[in-house]
């Protein structure tokens, strides 16, 4: 009887405890939901232009797992959301200008992004031509160098076409085109070569600096039960007085309410409780006033603190070194064979660079010394071991060294290695603390690729409709053209299967080898709905299954349009910003050139993607023609293609001082907002004119001379400082002076400010250092020789030829 009565309370017991572990499984599962449920990316800011509507997809906004949401009424915004489609269109009410929040309620929570109204400034292009056109548009670098879309008309029949551009502020090339031929502007005497044996028609929008207004971070200070975080708005007009209702304020996607808002005078303070701070927070202010927004603040704080360098790393702290396997090191020779083809020369065969050679640089120390903290190597994919000829004249050999040549998506180049060699590179490198961003190429594959023998239906045709073969038309048919005969581009539009497959391997490759995101090639060339669907795929099954944040950046060459139109929470965290570098470029590289443009330049691109942005800044890559190159006189900045001079006639560094330019480039972009990224051999000086002389193999210790020992020196040196100063990562930025010669500016955060002063003059210059007075400076210290100034000494700083200077502001 008592055994029985044992074995009834053992049974029972056991059921409860069966029942305890559903139940609590459930509990996990529930808020395991509940937490994917929640609005985890931080929503920014949307531009609007006054009186026009803008559609946008919901998706693109924020991810969820699924979309039950609605909108609240806006004074100032007409807003339509179709639930089908998850799209919301936005509209300003007509004499409406600054900034305002939209509130939409998801799962019975309200949650609040920015919007920012601007009125566009129209630029009117006029042309009279002497001889009559069918057909008669105005292309530039405002629309992409699209020859189609605006096209010039003469309403009045006065003999002038005219058209219409809305243009912020900013210096633009362009051109007029009529029946198949580019026209330059005749009445415009300001023009530049265009690299094609022709010129641009140049135009300067100029800035309205008559009401400028900026906010300034200025401290925190945290209390037992409180943060109190401070900022100084500064007004060109006479009347500064700001009340808290002129505050936009958002801890991550909520409006922070006005009784936690104090604004007197010029001084805002936002007021939290500890309790609201814990974990990863992200904090947005911002003023808006008769009609005029600030820039917005943007601090990321843990648990109340604001990020430094003891922070947790964030894709905002990435330094990127980019090389390419092949031409990189070499660290198993038993690897090595090239491709034989009597007309394919050693430029464009294999030299020998392989994964395990990545591997022992990493074991080395190299890429800790350097400073970068990620690193993104060239495809890994296997390739044909046959040689295929160009099909642009002289129609050239080469072999597929470069790995953007897929003939399988699983399997690696024999050349390089093996994917147990993929996972060791990762492995070691996140030992260095290092991240891996593999290369992913979505446009294409190699027509010995099984897809493409087993699916021609997943691909586009080779031929236009009028029979022209669709090679190389990169902006008339960008997402249908071909690289070459043998690289045939996926029809994403026309095969949800070959959608879904490459979606499949690309996050087959980061879950395999545990790398932490990709560099996407030509991805202009693929639609926007891949690029939705890869995000949302890795959002699903990486970033919140793991906790592990992807970076994801894009390779596209065009207008801010078309470049900003898949950086977003819902498609990638940011491409290469050649907008940017296509003006800072000839701004380093020709004397008479103004710094003033290059301001311009960065201020639009602050105005597009915000000033703490994930964009990634080069100065140099394997699609461009080394800096070096022009630095030292072998090419012209207008030649943007140089091929027959690397073939023919190889730059050569002749100049020492040459290198001075490089390592001041290399200042300016790892002291700018975004994320630096070194091409290899960069570091050191390395030249060479377009692909494949841009990709020369990389060299080391003895083999570098002694200006290229001291150049690497001094990048590292620049590199290192932006590891360890948190204003040059997360700081705002603030211009002093931008001039032929001069570009001071200041990068503030909550730690720190830091002054960073550029001189590309061939002359010692001497700066008159002016500060904003509510700094309340003591001093400066020199960040290269730790010297201290008095504020006195700081109206005469020298600046050397060629030179730069950090300070760090006390």
């Amino acid at each position: 009887m008592y055994n029985r009565k044992k074995c009834v309370m053992k049974k029972l017991h056991s059921f409860l405890f069966v029942a305890l572990a559903v139940v609590l499984q459930l509990i996990f599962i529930s808020c395991s939901e509940e937490q994917n449920n929640r609005v985890k990316d931080i929503i920014p800011n949307v531009n609007l232009s006054a009186d026009k509507e803008t559609s946008i997809l919901v998706s693109d906004l924020f991810y969820a797992p699924v979309y039950n949401l609605s909108f609240t009424e806006n004074e100032n915004i007409e807003i339509k959301y179709d639930k089908n489609s998850n799209t919301v269109k936005l509209k300003p009410e007509k004499d409406f200008e600054g900034m305002t929040l939209i509130e939409f309620k998801v799962d019975d929570e309200f949650r609040h992004f920015p919007v920012t109204v601007i009125k566009d400034t129209y630029y009117k292009f006029q042309y009279k031509p002497d001889k009559k056109y069918k057909q008669l548009t105005l292309f530039g670098s405002f629309n992409g160098w699209n020859r189609t879309d605006l096209p010039l008309t003469d309403k009045d029949n006065d003999g002038v076409f005219e058209t219409e551009v809305p243009l912020t502020p900013g210096v633009y090339q362009y051109k007029f085109f009529g029946d198949g031929t580019e026209i330059v502007d005749p009445e415009n005497p300001s023009k530049v070569p265009n690299g094609f044996g022709d010129f641009n028609s140049v135009i300067t929008i100029a800035e309205d600096t008559t009401d400028k207004v900026f906010l300034h971070q200025l401290s925190f200070n945290l209390t037992i039960d409180e943060a109190v975080y401070s900022f100084y708005y500064q007004s060109n007009k006479s009347d500064i007085s700001i009340n808290n209702e002129n505050v936009i304020a958002l801890l991550d996607n909520r409006k922070i309410e006005l009784n936690k808002i104090s604004a007197d005078n010029n001084i805002i303070k936002i007021i939290l409780p500890l309790s609201a701070l814990d974990g990863k927070r992200v904090l947005r202010v911002a003023v808006t006033k008769d009609g005029k927004a600030t820039n917005m603040q943007h601090l990321i704080l843990y648990d109340g603190v604001p990020a430094n360098n003891k922070s947790d790393f964030d894709w905002h702290d990435g330094i990127i070194y980019s090389l390419m396997i092949d031409r990189f090191y070499d660290g198993d020779t038993s690897l090595n064979k090239k491709i034989i083809h009597d007309s394919l020369s050693d430029k464009a065969n294999y030299m020998g660079g392989d994964l395990q050679g990545v591997i022992d640089k990493l074991n080395e120390g190299y890429f800790d010394s350097l400073g970068v903290n990620t690193i993104w190597i060239s495809p890994v994919y296997d390739n044909p071991n046959i040689a295929f000829r160009e099909y642009p004249k002289p129609h050239r050999w080469f072999s597929g060294y470069h790995g953007y040549w897929p003939i399988s998506s699983t399997k690696v180049e024999e050349k390089f290695g093996t994917l147990e060699d993929v996972k060791r590179i990762v492995d070691v490198a996140h030992q260095h603390n290092i991240k891996i961003l593999l290369d992913f190429v979505s446009n294409h594959v190699h027509i010995d690729h099984p897809y493409y023998k087993n699916h021609r239906d997943w691909f586009g045709s080779l031929y236009l409709p009028d029979g022209r073969k669709n090679i190389r038309f990169y902006d008339e048919f960008r997402l249908t053209t071909w690289f070459e005969p043998y690289l045939p581009s996926f029809d994403y539009l026309g095969s949800q299967e070959a959608l879904d497959t490459m979606i499949t391997n690309a996050a087959w490759w980061l879950r395999v080898t545990n790398a932490d995101g990709f560099r996407h090639d030509a991805v202009k060339h693929v639609p926007n709905k891949f690029w939705r669907g890869l995000t949302r795929r890795l959002k699903q099954e990486i970033e919140i299954q793991y906790n592990k944040p992807i970076y994801q950046v894009g390779e596209t060459f065009g207008s801010y349009d078309l470049i900003s139109s898949y950086v977003n929470n819902g498609q990638l965290s940011g491409q290469f910003n050649f907008n940017l570098y296509d003006t800072a470029l000839p701004t380093f590289i020709k004397s008479n050139a103004s710094f003033s443009n290059l301001d311009k330049e960065m201020h639009k691109t602050f105005s597009i993607y915000g000033e703490l942005h994930l964009m990634s800044n080069i100065m140099d890559s394997h699609d461009k023609n080394r800096f070096m190159a022009y630095a030292d006189g072998d090419l012209d900045v207008s030649e943007w293609s140089a091929i027959e001079k690397g073939w023919n006639d190889p730059p050569k560094v002749d100049d020492p001082k040459s290198y001075k330019k490089l390592i001041l480039y290399m200042t300016y972009m790892n002291t700018i907002p975004g994320i630096p990224v070194i091409y290899y051999g960069s570091e050191f000086g390395m030249t060479g004119a377009s692909d494949p002389d841009n990709r020369r193999m990389m060299r080391f210790n003895n083999k570098l001379t002694k200006y290229e020992k001291e150049t690497k020196h001094e990048v590292s040196r620049i590199i290192n400082l932006r590891k360890e100063h948190s204003a040059l990562r997360y700081g705002d930025f603030f211009t002093l002076t931008a001039d032929k010669n001069i570009y001071a500016y200041i990068r503030s955060d909550m730690n720190e400010r830091v002054i960073v002063i550029l001189n590309k003059s061939s002359e010692e210059k001497t700066f008159n250092i002016e500060l904003p007075k509510f700094y309340n400076t003591r001093k400066l210290i020199d960040l290269r020789t730790e010297q201290q100034l008095s504020l006195a000494e700081s109206k005469n700083v020298i600046i050397p030829s060629w030179d730069w200077k950090m300070f760090v502001i006390e």
